[in-house]
């Protein structure tokens, strides 16, 4: 077996070593042994030794899939897999999502990409918010960008990296179609900030107005929905190592160093979310 993955990232790279196979991959400047993207000749002569294909890359709203496009006509019948986003519902009022419901996102490239996938008999992967070491509210806390914003009935649900991974490794095995990999418990984005700066010992964040936030940010609060992971979990056998924020953020504090008690704001009292 061997893993060519287009777009090395985060998740990606998890996947990656956690697959144990070879894994050729693609980054935009082909750092660390991987290839260009751009670089043709290299990309068409991995896909060709490669029994799985995985794509991690994000559609352009203006170009559309940049991986379909290039070389879409390279992928051939063999495994494929694309980490799609679970923003493809839009916004759902606080309710529940599963892979029937309709796709309506704001981004129109990103959902028809989803739709292109899905035609090419690929497996879907639609993610929530990624957390985990290095990219989590506990290093936001711990750099002076987190914050909270009051609405406390705005839901998200997220996914820690290590289960992503392990969703996808089932994912071999599986059949072509969507899922959701997302862990059990939607929550505020307030209720996660505040349980992790609980977790190391520092004050909330303070509470900042919708309108004193980029575009991108007041975009992502419009949206309210509450992901199910059913379908994962029977089709593909996955359960979530970390099936709630509250496991994965004190799974995360354990990789990271104490932050000094001459920079820790007072320590927060009362936080059980």
């Amino acid at each position: 077996m061997r893993l060519f993955i287009f777009g090395l990232g985060y998740a990606a790279g998890a996947i990656a070593r956690a697959s144990g196979w070879p894994v050729l991959a693609t980054t935009r400047d082909g750092r660390d042994g991987t290839i260009r993207f751009d670089d043709a000749a290299a990309v068409r002569a991995g896909l060709a030794s490669a029994t799985h294909v995985l794509s991690s890359v994000p559609a352009d709203e203006e170009s559309g899939d940049p991986v379909l496009a290039r070389y879409g006509d390279a992928l051939g019948s063999r495994w494929l897999g694309y980490l799609s986003s679970t923003g493809v519902y839009g916004d759902a009022g606080g309710g529940w999502v599963d892979e029937s419901a309709p796709i309506r996102g704001r981004r129109v490239g990103r959902n028809a990409a989803d739709a292109a996938w899905l035609a090419l008999g690929a497996r879907v992967f639609r993610l929530p918010g990624i957390y985990g070491p290095g990219r989590s509210p506990i290093e936001r806390l711990r750099e002076g960008k987190a914050h909270r914003t009051g609405l406390i009935d705005q839901v998200f649900s997220r996914v820690h990296v290590d289960d992503i991974a392990a969703g996808v490794v089932a994912g071999f095995a599986g059949p072509a179609g969507a899922y959701n990999l997302a862990d059990d418990l939607p929550a505020s984005q307030d209720a996660v900030v505040e349980y992790a700066a609980a977790l190391i010992g520092m004050a909330p964040p303070p509470i900042v107005p919708l309108d004193s936030l980029s575009p991108m940010a007041r975009a992502f609060y419009a949206e309210n929905r509450r992901v199910a992971n059913g379908m994962a979990k029977r089709v593909l056998g996955w359960r979530p190592l970390y099936p709630d924020y509250r496991l994965g953020l004190r799974a995360v504090s354990a990789t990271i160093s104490p932050t000094p008690a001459s920079a820790a704001p007072p320590a927060a009292s009362g936080v059980q979310r």
